[in-house]
């Protein structure tokens, strides 16, 4: 992604941003800078947090659709491209392979978990007891590609990581993403512990263990998102890591739901 840095585009390349010379007319169309507008970014995503929480279904996928454009239009304001979001026409292609290519590797890591005694029970969960097919496809097909990958690569691995890595570099970019994304788990994670059998039997079902729970799934989730930039730094595509985050999640509900 395009890195304007006042010290010269040598600067860039060492912080790990490709490079673009910063022409006049960039510069007029930047009416914000950097730093207020990753702050403004983090501040939608707060209350698209708090939103998508307490109301899900149609709600929550067009809150997800629009906090997605928002976010978009924040990175233009700023003085961002295409090539800053990951979404560049001329990267797509290359993305998409990646991103065929990480799907099919896990579900081939789904596939021998699921048939191993020893990691089956990884997969169970007591949110999938009722759940019939037709709500398991509109998981799948739906809630997971709109509701969770679209608005989370857009302000994680798209819009927070080329605002900061303009400004400080790949390591401060992947950092800084992957810790908010870390944070934005901490509601979704609330009740994981007694979702879990497995992670009921590690952490059981009291206060402490659900706080534990919660700590846990942050580490977690801000660690798969230094995969997840590392994945679009590689690729320079955003479709990369989209790839591997549906998988991650739409897989894991078909294999819990079968292995009900």
């Amino acid at each position: 992604m395009p890195c304007r840095d006042p010290d010269g585009p040598e600067r860039c390349e060492v912080r790990g941003c490709p490079t673009v010379s910063d022409t006049p007319r960039s510069r007029r169309r930047r009416r914000i800078g950097t730093w207020p507008a990753v702050g403004l970014t983090v501040a939608v995503l707060v209350a698209a947090n708090l939103v998508m929480h307490r109301w899900s279904g149609l709600f929550g996928l067009v809150t997800a659709v629009v906090v997605s454009v928002l976010l978009l239009g924040v990175l233009r304001w700023a003085g961002g491209t295409w090539v800053d979001a990951g979404l560049a026409p001329g990267t797509l292609a290359g993305g998409a392979r990646w991103a065929l290519a990480l799907i099919g590797l896990v579900g081939v890591v789904y596939l021998a978990g699921a048939l191993l005694p020893a990691t089956s029970t990884l997969f169970e969960d007591r949110r999938y007891d009722g759940m019939k097919g037709t709500e398991l496809m509109m998981r799948v097909l739906v809630l997971v590609p709109v509701g969770t990958v679209l608005v989370e690569e857009i302000a994680f691995r798209g819009v927070l990581y080329g605002l900061v890595c303009r400004a400080r570099g790949a390591v401060w970019a992947t950092a800084v993403s992957s810790l908010l994304f870390g944070l934005w788990h901490v509601l979704p994670s609330l009740h994981l512990a007694t979702a879990k059998p497995a992670l009921t039997t590690v952490f059981g079902d009291s206060a402490l263990g659900a706080a534990l729970a919660v700590l846990s799934a942050v580490l977690f989730t801000a660690a798969a998102g230094v995969v997840f930039c590392e994945l679009r730094r590689r690729s320079g595509s955003l479709l990369a890591p989209m790839g591997l985050h549906w998988a991650v999640n739409a897989l894991g509900y078909l294999v819990g739901f079968l292995l009900r």
